[in-house]
């Protein structure tokens, strides 16, 4: 760091550092929070370094345990775990709940990273192994950094934000294996649409980044696309059982 002028500081950090003198808001600054962040990047690390071979899945909080779509979340963690994947959920209610409690049932790893909000009280009672954390960003690392792709069911803006998160970063090649399923036509096919005629007519994206999505009705086919995709890029999908 380069300080001139009026920004140099008079003390020197050894001198703030032993001063017990003042007040505590020192804890709340920005620097603090850097540890904090650490801490979270080393408990996420640490927590699903040996997870093995998963996959994300992705709804809204908001799908009631009667709904269709929560029926299809919990089909999808069933036949992921049954492939011998791992299932990652954001570990809230609604369509992560499901997808949980069908990975817990099928006898698979069912986690879950939560996020503090001031509308959501803790993890699912279907994940097996969660972490609750502070910061989105860091939480989003490792979705992607131990997914090996997304199910993607129909959600609002968090999941959304998930959905094109993964796009930018295939898009950018920060990760290059990596599928992403979308599961619900009547809920996506708009997007789509829209993503066709007016980003992909306008020349703000390439018909190669609307590949990278797989459009279904049918939680069997969002898993063996997945699968499929995974052993086209040469990894070895886990000794489970492919759905039929």
């Amino acid at each position: 760091m380069l300080l001139r002028r009026g920004q140099v500081d008079l003390t020197t950090t050894d001198q703030r550092l032993l001063d017990s003198a003042g007040e505590a808001d020192w804890v709340h600054t920005d620097p603090w929070r850097v540890m904090r962040i650490q801490a979270e990047f080393v408990e996420g690390f640490g927590a699903l370094a040996e997870l093995g071979p998963a996959i994300g899945v992705f709804g809204s909080a908001r799908t009631a345990v009667d709904h269709p779509q929560y029926a299809q979340a919990e089909q999808v963690g069933r036949l992921l775990a049954e492939a011998g994947f791992a299932v990652i959920t954001g570990g809230g209610p609604g369509a992560m709940e499901a997808a949980n409690k069908g990975a817990s049932e099928a006898g698979g790893a069912s986690v879950g990273l939560g996020i503090e909000l001031p509308f959501e009280t803790g993890l699912n009672a279907w994940v097996d192994k969660g972490i609750n954390f502070r910061y989105f960003f860091a939480r989003k690392t490792m979705f992607v950094k131990y997914s090996s792709g997304f199910v993607v069911l129909p959600g609002g803006v968090g999941t959304l934000d998930e959905l094109f998160e993964a796009l930018t970063l295939v898009q950018t090649q920060k990760v290059t294996r990596f599928p992403v399923v979308l599961l619900g036509t009547a809920y996506w096919q708009g997007l789509i649409d829209w993503m066709r005629d007016v980003l992909l007519a306008d020349g703000k994206i390439r018909e190669s980044d609307l590949d990278h999505l797989h459009l279904t009705d049918d939680p069997a086919d969002a898993v063996r696309h997945v699968i499929d995709r995974l052993e086209a890029d040469g990894i070895a999908r886990p000794s489970g059982s492919y759905p039929e």
